[in-house]
């Protein structure tokens, strides 16, 4: 087969390829032989059908088969022998001066020469874990298994209280304007503040009227800006009680003895890996940022729609799996254009490195991040073998452990700055 190579714009490539229409007819008339000896048509028994017949019926199939095969063929035969390393799959496309010449336009990946990586800049968390934060966590855990006890006194501020209310606009009542046993824990800021703070210092039993303006910016436009009478009835009030730090409570964290030392110990251990998650994170994200400004170059289009589409997939399912009809789900692969362009071209650059640098995955560091990764769970060996039991699940390990291999190697020749921070700054709590 005939070729010739053609550089058009940026990274598009076209290669021209002349088919040899005497092969192609040969080895259409062979497939025809084969299929006529088991072929059924109608009128004819089985494998009985005349060639010229079947050649009638199937002909023009078959011969579409064999081109596209010879296409496929001649062009990867062609990018091997001119060196193209191809990115995505080519067009085909019939050329207009002779029946058997064709064209296959296609991109080549870059060529990436990497750029001054001494003048990527990287501001590095310093983070310790205090007691003040395991303090805090404790305090956010209690809240999370607060309950309410009943008490015969006015309504205060942390207390869960259950109204019945209606209200009226001009003496009618409107839509959402009236419940029934209504729970509102006061300070929360779950309904209108002027409503809430009515209700603050009712006791149970107590009947009360009072007036609230709906906010000019309320959701409901009907009646933003209106005012409306309510007449509340306070059903009961409840105070909170947080649960002691005790046994009792560590054992409904997991601590089955109830070591209250112990379960501070594991509060603590796992806020130091959630600080050493956030600080890679952040740390990573300058690098790669700072990586793609140094290192410019074309990204191949074909891989961008590639993964532009396969992002807008991930996220309809995302959707699906969230309730949402697939009917009302609206998204267009575009959306996701500049993400996949990140994406895209962090990927080469990442592969360059690795392959330039000779950097690689050692099984020993795959280990040690499973192993991490499974601290978290009850039975930590249990996880490490469920992932050394599936090769897919372990080369996601590997492409993490090589992805911070990279980051470390550019973190050695970055301008790397060390900031003091508090673990409510890192979290963005403070």
């Amino acid at each position: 087969m005939q070729t010739q190579v053609e550089t058009l714009e940026g990274l598009t490539r076209r290669i021209t390829l002349q088919l040899n229409m005497a092969e192609i007819e040969s080895e259409v008339d062979r497939r025809l032989k084969r299929l006529v000896k088991t072929v059924r048509m109608d009128g004819f028994r089985p494998g009985k059908a005349p060639l010229k017949v079947v050649a009638q019926r199937y002909g023009g199939e078959i011969r579409g088969e064999v081109m596209g095969e010879a296409l496929q063929r001649g062009f990867l035969e062609a990018a091997r022998a001119n060196n193209l390393n191809v990115a995505g799959y080519p067009r085909f496309d019939r050329a207009q001066e002779a029946e058997a010449a064709f064209t296959a336009t296609f991109e080549v990946f870059p060529e990436i020469t990497l750029g001054d990586v001494s003048q990527i800049k990287v501001t590095r968390p310093q983070v310790e874990v205090t007691e003040a934060d395991v303090e805090r966590t404790l305090e956010v855990l209690r809240k999370q298994r607060i309950h309410y006890h009943a008490v015969e006194r006015e309504a205060r501020e942390g207390d869960r209280v259950h109204v019945d209310y209606v209200g009226r606009i001009d003496g009618n009542p409107f839509p959402g304007g009236e419940a029934k046993d209504y729970p509102v824990v006061l300070g929360e800021g779950r309904t209108l503040k002027d409503f809430e703070g009515q209700l603050v210092g009712m006791r149970p039993d107590e009947c009360k009227t009072f007036e609230v303006t709906f906010p000019e910016g309320y959701f409901a436009k009907e009646l933003a800006g209106k005012t409306a009478q309510f007449e509340v009835h306070m059903k009961s009030v409840h105070e909170p009680h947080l649960p002691a730090v005790d046994e009792a409570f560590a054992r409904s964290l997991g601590i089955h003895d109830g070591d209250v030392a112990k379960l501070r110990e594991e509060i603590a251990a796992n806020l130091r890996r959630e600080a050493k998650r956030r600080i890679q994170a952040k740390v990573k994200e300058q690098v790669m940022q700072g990586l793609l400004e140094v290192t410019p170059f074309e990204v191949p289009k074909a891989l961008v729609a590639m993964e532009s589409h396969a992002l807008l997939e991930r996220a309809v399912n995302d959707l699906k799996a969230r309730g949402m009809k697939e009917t009302d789900i609206h998204l267009k692969a575009e959306v996701f254009e500049p993400q996949a362009k990140r994406r895209v071209a962090l990927s080469l650059l990442l592969n360059e490195i690795a392959r330039s640098q000779g950097i690689r995955a050692e099984p020993d560091q795959v280990k040690a991040l499973v192993q991490e990764f499974a601290q978290s769970y009850e039975d930590p060996a249990e996880v490490v073998a469920w992932y050394y039991q599936d090769a897919n699940r372990l080369r996601e390990a590997e492409s993490l452990v090589l992805e911070d291999n990279i980051v470390n190697w550019l973190l050695e020749r970055a301008q790397v700055t060390d900031q003091p921070m508090t673990l409510e700054a890192l979290m963005g709590n403070a």
